[in-house]
């Protein structure tokens, strides 16, 4: 179906949240023949990307050139960019929203994405960096999930146990492949990490590192193979 894109104006909110939106019909006999009856809003972000989101973009795409090319200069960094912008416009814009950005001028929620797209990347296909990909994250929530989901160390990337946090722990004796594992809060570690965290408070471990608690959803506990 063909559909018609336009820019509107918010002209007024009320006390439950309902907008007034102002909007010009491109065509309107067009609009009087096809008795249009409903719409689709996206909201845009209005911020421009940060100094911050655009150095952190340029870190890990310099990661990912290094990785693919065995370089990185000017030209691989940029063709990474290329490539990895057209496959993050496929897989995680809606259709309605795919269009080209740049990272000189595009709004902060798409920088936040790409970042996070990037990362999930790295992650995905086992890509070493140079420096801790927390430290480049946006969204630090997405990451530890991201991490999790691979198996990967939320603070220095190698290979991870999964951590049962205080009050989602197993009991002992109990077999762990029968216990039920949905909504029970994780931490994705390696040994060293793990031996770490367990030799002082959870809080304090979580606050040195800037982590965060991930709660097992049903396509973690089928990644991971838990019982749900």
């Amino acid at each position: 179906m063909i559909q018609e894109n336009v820019l509107g104006e918010i002209v007024g909110v009320d006390e439950t949240g309902i907008a007034t939106i102002k909007a010009a019909i491109p065509d309107l006999n067009r609009a009087i023949i096809r008795k249009y009856k409903t719409v689709q809003i996206t909201f845009d972000d209005g911020r421009k990307i940060s100094c911050t989101q655009r150095r952190k973009c340029y870190a890990l795409l310099g990661e990912i050139a290094e990785y693919t090319d065995g370089i990185r200069t000017a030209e691989t960094v940029d063709e990474q960019k290329r490539l990895l912008k057209m496959e993050f416009m496929l897989r995680r814009m809606e259709a309605t929203e795919r269009r080209m950005f740049s990272l000189s001028d595009c709004d902060m929620s798409t920088a936040r994405e790409f970042i996070t797209y990037l990362i999930d990347f790295i992650i995905a296909n086992d890509i070493p960096t140079r420096a801790r990909l927390i430290d480049n994250c946006d969204d630090i929530a997405a990451y530890m999930y991201a991490c999790t989901m691979h198996r990967k160390c939320a603070v220095c990337g190698k290979a991870a146990d999964i951590h049962h946090c205080e009050g989602s722990r197993i009991g002992a004796g109990v077999d762990r492949t029968k216990a039920h594992q949905l909504g029970r809060e994780v931490l994705p570690l390696c040994r060293v990490h793990h031996t770490e965290l367990h030799a002082m408070p959870e809080s304090e471990f979580i606050a040195k590192y800037h982590l965060q608690k991930v709660k097992l959803d049903e396509q973690l506990c089928k990644r991971l193979r838990f019982k749900k």
